[in-house]
């Protein structure tokens, strides 16, 4: 890929020092959950390998991914597009258009075929031809379909082109289908939600131009690193769920005192992401810390799981003040079934006593 520069040679050309590129690099590693003996290996990447070329392609979608991913600030998304990586095509962002802009996407393939990453945000309508989704005249398939034939690897933003989303949902008259339905023959990176978090993105892309090598994924696909755990697992009420404690209603007592928001619907018990961890807005918030319960947006399907509010069933907690008198007359029955049962062997075994005693 030689005429790209190093994301070093950047930084240096704009006055950055070196002191100031190693605290970077150190940074990284602590947002990635990487220690600091990684650091050294990510100034080296940094340093000597060019910037990742990246083509960004829109199916249907609401362009919800990309609103996440320019408001990312562990790394700045500056550095990630002006800095990091090469983002030779982007419709949404980029300033030309029309034919111009498809010169530029037929360059970049040609260039650089077999090194390029592809990221998909929306999905591909395969009903009627294709034809519910049209860029540049043809339908948003065959655009797909040409550009990943020469990609290295495939990122599909969000649940649109992780799952399908609400485009996918019954009845689909679109037959809109994720990306990796379409795409057989390809290293495919899903990083679900509704959208994304934006640290989320920028990490995979991250871990991808340091190691040079995708990152662990999990059955479904999705990298291990921000997906690994349910939101219920880190959840900072879980502790009222633990409990017992829940919101029975919205703004009722239990709300205002911050229990666990279970019974009105939250979907964290269910849902893998770094909501809880990660969180949003620069690490400021995330839903269930505003008030509201997960509504699972980055799980397959989650638009066809029934209403946001309705109570997930066959989830067990522990329970212990809420349910501290209950657990207290179970117990104190089991035990007077206990004696009342003992009560009965014994009776018996005395009778069976007096009538052999008897004969």
């Amino acid at each position: 890929m030689a005429g790209l520069e190093t994301f070093y040679d950047v930084m240096r050309r704009q006055g950055i020092t070196r002191r100031s590129f190693i605290k970077y690099c150190s940074l990284t590693a602590a947002a990635l959950g990487l220690g600091p003996e990684f650091v050294p290996q990510i100034a080296s990447a940094m340093e000597t390998k060019p910037r990742l070329p990246v083509l960004w392609l829109h199916g249907l979608e609401c362009t919800c991914c990309s609103e996440s991913f320019i408001r990312s600030a562990h790394p700045l998304v500056k550095d990630v597009v002006l800095s990091m990586i090469s983002l030779d095509y982007d419709d949404t962002l980029m300033a030309s258009a029309g034919h111009q802009a498809e010169a530029i996407l037929d360059e970049v393939m040609e260039k650089y075929h077999g090194n390029y990453i592809l990221a998909v945000e929306g999905n591909p309508p395969l009903n009627e031809d294709g034809m519910y989704c049209i860029i540049g005249g043809k339908p948003f398939v065959e655009q797909l379909k040409k550009v990943a034939s020469g990609a290295k690897a495939i990122i599909s933003w969000g649940s649109c082109a992780s799952y399908g989303c609400v485009q996918a949902a019954r009845p689909n008259p679109t037959q809109a289908t994720p990306v990796h339905k379409v795409i057989l023959d390809k290293p495919i990176i899903k990083v679900p939600g509704c959208p994304p978090i934006a640290e989320v993105m920028t990490g995979v892309i991250t871990y991808m131009l340091t190691f040079d090598r995708l990152p662990e994924l999990d059955r479904q696909g999705r990298p291990k690193m921000f997906y690994s755990q349910r939101i219920h697992d880190k959840c900072y009420r879980r502790p009222h769920f633990d409990a017992g404690q829940y919101v029975e209603s919205f703004d009722d007592e239990g709300a205002r005192k911050g229990y666990c928001l279970y019974k009105v619907g939250c979907k964290g018990p269910t849902t893998y992401n770094a909501c809880s961890t990660v969180r949003w807005n620069d690490g400021v918030s995330f839903p269930i810390q505003s008030g509201h319960g997960c509504i699972g947006c980055s799980e397959d399907g989650f638009w066809d799981k029934g209403s946001w509010y309705a109570r997930l069933q066959n989830v067990g907690g522990f329970g212990i003040e809420a349910s501290a008198d209950k657990v207290g007359m179970v117990a104190a029955g089991a035990v007077g079934a206990g004696l009342a049962a003992h009560a009965a062997i014994s009776a018996l075994s005395r009778a069976r006593y007096k009538g052999d005693d008897a004969q």
